[in-house]
């Protein structure tokens, strides 16, 4: 793939997620938030070699996030600003780039579980139904929905812990 074909390919999959989590970041400033996510993109650009469009999202996350903290710190080192239309200090907002960045890996890790493992879990801990509710719905005997949760999720734990990402 060329670098081209990897931008827009990262920038057509990622552009909403990271501009919604960036927009979070920045207190809603739009125009901000807007300029984070190009300079993402500029600096996603300039590693296009290096970069995998399906496996890239934790990366551009932390170039993004590291850019607000950045902005944060530019802003700290001048006089302060009186803010003319009363919104909050970005740097006050809760940063859950880990809670955001922990979920993007739990997603890709659960894409790589087998079909039947997936359906189990999607079902089980996604939409709330119990283990009769789930075997009825799949068509399958209720100790079989157990016997995939139980290894789906050992599975899912193993290659969480691969990616360094344990559980407390």
């Amino acid at each position: 793939m060329d670098d081209e074909t990897v931008i827009r390919a990262l920038y057509d999959r990622y552009r909403r997620p990271l501009f919604g989590y960036v927009l979070r970041s920045v207190g809603g400033d739009h125009q901000y938030a807007e300029d984070i996510v190009q300079e993402t993109m500029a600096r996603a650009w300039t590693h296009a070699d290096q970069l995998d469009p399906e496996r890239a999202g934790p990366w551009l996350f932390t170039v993004a996030r590291n850019l607000v903290i950045s902005g944060r710190r530019k802003r700290v080192a001048r006089v302060t600003e009186v803010p003319l239309d009363g919104r909050r200090d970005p740097a006050a907002e809760a940063d859950d780039i880990d809670r955001v960045l922990q979920a993007w890996q739990v997603a890709e890790v659960l894409h790589e579980l087998s079909h039947d493992h997936l359906q189990v879990i999607v079902e089980l801990f996604y939409r709330r139904r119990t283990v009769a509710e789930a075997a009825v719905l799949l068509g399958i005997p209720p100790g079989t929905v157990k016997s995939r949760s139980y290894y789906a999720l050992h599975a899912l734990r193993a290659a969480l812990e691969e990616r360094g990402v344990t559980g407390s």
